[in-house]
């Protein structure tokens, strides 16, 4: 889908291509693991491997289920990445014997739990950009200076819609039951991908709005937008690029409770301050939606669907951005830390203003 971006600078040329040598990705666990307990926590090393496959091949070769290994998130497939994984002690001695290629078990400690989905804080990223000439060099520098100051849209990566992009259209038919799918875990995922397929709509539709407000004055945005005047001008009055609008769900940041923004100029400054964030919504059952004008936006990316539903922080903001350029290699380097979820392919287009993959 072609989407609006949230910089305003013209688009940049750079190669980059996921391979283990460019793109290398460091999980950042929830809590300090306390060293003792019933769980073995390993730390884990892996190359071309989806997360799946790596905790398959383990499994395997201990002779147990995949659902006795734990795990806080799904890393990607083309990437060199470290993560953390558990499973009883009693497999300890087992595993003094594994040996796999491009898996490698970097270091060991211990547990009271078993590691769950969602126990991370957040991902620390190594990319290699190629073909970076002086210039656009230079506009990837004030690129990551806007982004560190302004934070970015959390959109979902490409790698979310499966290698074609189209996922979300059979996740769509699953999720009305117009198809089957007997795979749980497939099944899932497909209709994950249709639900995050409407998010991107609404979170680009907002992004839209929110150049247009930045570009118009009040009169021309009443045609153009065809909402109230007096939110139009509330609206003009936020210094933040992402415009909150009267109705929408909010979230402490990075984690935290719901709450409904009622235009509350505490609210905005909370907001400009990073103490909260908006949130779009996850469409299905159990979902909270936003309210007033922001759900006459949201309403038009809503579903029934036989799902649960949710809300997804909208905009998030990246942390310990490095940058450096090596003109001689033709090369720049980054390094930056996102919170659980976001996606660092979904920053790279915001530097590049275009696709990527």
């Amino acid at each position: 889908m072609d989407r609006f971006y949230s910089l305003g600078h013209a688009s940049i040329d750079f190669h980059f291509r996921q391979t283990p040598r460019d793109f290398v990705v460091e999980e950042i666990p929830l809590y300090e693991f306390s060293g003792e307990g019933e769980h073995l926590i390993l730390f884990v090393r892996k190359k071309n491997l989806s997360t799946n496959e790596m905790i398959g091949q383990i499994a395997r070769y201990l002779g147990i289920k995949n659902r006795e290994i734990g795990y806080a998130g799904l890393k990607d497939k083309h990437a060199m990445t470290k993560q953390y994984i558990s499973l009883h002690k009693k497999y300890e001695e087992a595993l003094e014997g594994f040996n796999h290629e491009v898996i490698k078990i970097i270091s060991k400690t211990y547990h009271n739990n078993k590691i769950r989905v969602g126990h991370l804080k957040g991902n620390r990223f190594y990319i290699k950009l190629k073909k970076v000439n002086p210039t656009s060099a230079i506009k990837i520098d004030e690129a990551l200076k806007n982004i560190d100051k302004q934070g970015m849209p959390n959109f979902f990566g490409y790698q979310r819609f499966g290698n074609d992009g189209d996922n979300h259209i059979l996740g769509e038919k699953l999720a009305k039951g117009e198809a089957r799918e007997r795979n749980p875990r497939v099944k899932k995922l497909l209709i994950n991908a249709y639900q995050s397929h409407l998010f991107n709509l609404w979170l680009s539709r907002r992004l839209e709005i929110n150049s247009l407000v930045a570009s118009f004055e009040v009169g021309e945005l009443e045609t153009l937008l065809n909402l109230p005047n007096n939110e139009l001008q509330k609206m003009k009055k936020q210094k933040h690029s992402f415009k909150l609008i009267d109705g929408d769900i909010m979230e402490h940041y990075p984690h935290g409770r719901l709450f409904e923004f009622g235009g509350a100029e505490e609210d905005i400054k909370r907001f400009d301050e990073r103490n909260i964030s908006v949130t779009g919504l996850l469409c299905g059952k159990k979902a909270t939606h936003a309210n007033g004008v922001a759900w006459v936006i949201e309403k038009e990316y809503d579903d029934e669907i036989n799902a649960d539903g949710a809300r997804r922080y909208a905009w998030i903001y990246p942390t310990d951005i490095e940058g450096r350029f090596n003109q001689v290699e033709a090369q720049y380097e980054l390094n930056f830390t996102l919170p659980k979820g976001s996606y660092a392919t979904v920053l790279l287009e915001e530097i590049a203003k275009k696709k990527i993959n």
